[in-house]
């Protein structure tokens, strides 16, 4: 018997016991109640700041938010054992909702499961969702709110846009994109750090619109991770959104925009479905607007400014954003210092991206050190241009833009008489090189109409960044 099998045996239920909201006048507090029935409790945390000294936890839409981001928060406690029964004890789903949350979370854990080698997961049986609601609880069927708006609507706009900001560059993208369009911008920042804070300075943000969430995870998980037990990638961007809908209902706000682009929804394993951006791909961002106008309508319309886009054109456009060029950060090893590691995955995919458009002078600016002549760096150029199954498990573009963007790079060295650094000299040697020659440039005119961003937006990305 494996250890997943193993743990699934020997703790078969997991338990969503409860939720508390307790307020002052400056935040909101949340306390999840999760437990591993024979192993381990845990009590994770949010804090929502107020914009005003308002009352929420009597608001039916309000817990019925608060509820459904304790949905999502309990998969990262959840994974430890896989436990095959989860029991909710403080609110009600119907079957439609049952069916949409195991989807999520399946499709979510997709790189988890494939990491670790659990080849017995099954969509229909890794889980079974009952609930258990004691009186009182708020049946979601019940919630009778206006429903979210689907055509444009210039006076809810007016109010402001919700713009989640991660530090990386999509996010830069979008701020200037509805600065343009005149849009009131309020940032939202879950446990903010260095580039998050800078990027609002370089939009030009005051305090009045800057919204700062800490999430706080429970001890007992990560001392349970130290101990071996089941751990890996979970659909964080699924948090972004509940919890964003969250922060919107208590600003007064009707719209947010995510930095999500076309390039999310490419597997990172060729042949399947895994995708360890799958939270980040359309597929969701239809799923979370569907379960809003369903479960909870007076939700604000959750879309993507930059869905219609490739990773390619995101970056044309912000090379020419020169403000965010010393403070945007992407790498993860390097959050905790807010710094470019200079040797990752994503560090060289952000430095490929880029490169067709910057100086090697500039992208070393950028970097801090010169990527393209790390030879060390060839396994990691092999995974993103596809010579691999798998790309890097990381938030990186198309296999097809970067073999463009790369492509392009070289023949701009090229021809001003430039010598390659030694990862292009290298891809000239590989079949890509000629594959991406002939397939000429398809992402400068991209244009993805699977998108929700609404009308007047959507033509300002296509004027700015598609031609």
């Amino acid at each position: 018997m494996n250890q997943y099998e193993a743990l699934r045996a020997d703790y078969p239920r997991f338990l969503y016991k409860n939720y508390t909201i307790e307020e002052t006048p400056e935040e909101c507090k949340l306390t999840y109640h999760f437990e591993i029935e024979g192993l381990s409790a845990f009590a994770p945390t949010w804090r929502f700041p107020k914009p005003a000294a308002a009352s929420w936890s009597q608001d039916p839409l309000f817990r019925e938010m608060v509820f459904s981001l304790g949905l999502v928060e309990l998969v990262s406690y959840w994974k430890i054992t896989c436990s095959p029964h989860v029991l909710i004890q403080c609110g009600s789903l119907n079957q439609a909702q049952i069916t949409w949350w195991k989807d999520l979370y399946f499709n979510g854990l997709g790189e988890f499961f494939y990491v670790n080698h659990i080849e017995e997961a099954d969509p229909d049986t890794f889980m079974d969702i009952t609930c258990q609601a004691p009186s009182g609880a708020i049946d979601s069927a019940r919630i009778s709110d206006p429903a979210v708006p689907h055509t444009f609507d210039p006076s809810a706009a007016s109010r402001g846009v919700l713009v989640p900001i991660g530090g990386g560059k999509d996010s830069a993208v979008t701020l200037e994109l509805l600065r343009e369009a005149g849009a009131p911008i309020y940032a939202y920042i879950i446990n903010p750090r260095g580039a998050t804070i800078h990027t609002t300075e370089a939009a030009g943000l005051d305090a009045d619109h800057i919204i700062h969430v800490k999430r706080t995870l429970d001890p007992n998980m990560l001392e349970l991770n130290r101990q071996g037990y089941l751990n890996g990638h979970t659909p964080f961007s699924a948090l972004v959104a509940f919890s964003t809908i969250i922060a919107a209902r208590m600003y007064g706000l009707s719209y947010i925009a995510l930095s999500n682009e076309s390039s999310a929804n490419e597997s990172t394993v060729q042949g399947s479905t895994v995708n360890h951006q799958y939270s980040k791909s359309f597929k969701f961002e239809e799923d979370f607007n569907r379960y809003e106008c369903s479960w909870l309508k007076g939700s604000a319309y959750y879309f993507s400014m930059l869905r219609p886009l490739s990773e390619f054109q995101i970056a044309r456009y912000f090379a020419g954003k020169k403000q965010y060029h010393p403070i945007f950060r992407s790498c993860n090893a390097g959050s905790k210092t807010d710094s470019w590691c200079g040797h990752c995955p994503k560090c060289l995919f952000v430095y490929l991206i880029l490169s067709p458009f910057l100086s090697l002078e500039e992208m070393k600016e950028i970097f801090g050190r010169d990527m393209l002549s790390d030879e060390s760096l060839r396994p990691t150029l092999d995974q993103l241009i596809g010579l691999e199954m798998e790309k890097p498990f990381e938030c990186v573009g198309s296999r097809d833009e970067i073999n463009q963007a790369i492509s392009m790079t070289i023949r701009r060295l090229e021809a001003e008489g430039t010598s390659l650094p030694a990862l292009l000299s290298y891809y000239k040697t590989t079949d890509c090189w000629k594959r991406a020659l002939e397939a000429g440039d398809h992402f400068s005119a991209f244009f993805d109409e699977e998108n929700l961003v609404p009308d007047p937006w959507k033509e300002l990305v296509r004027r700015n960044c598609s031609k």
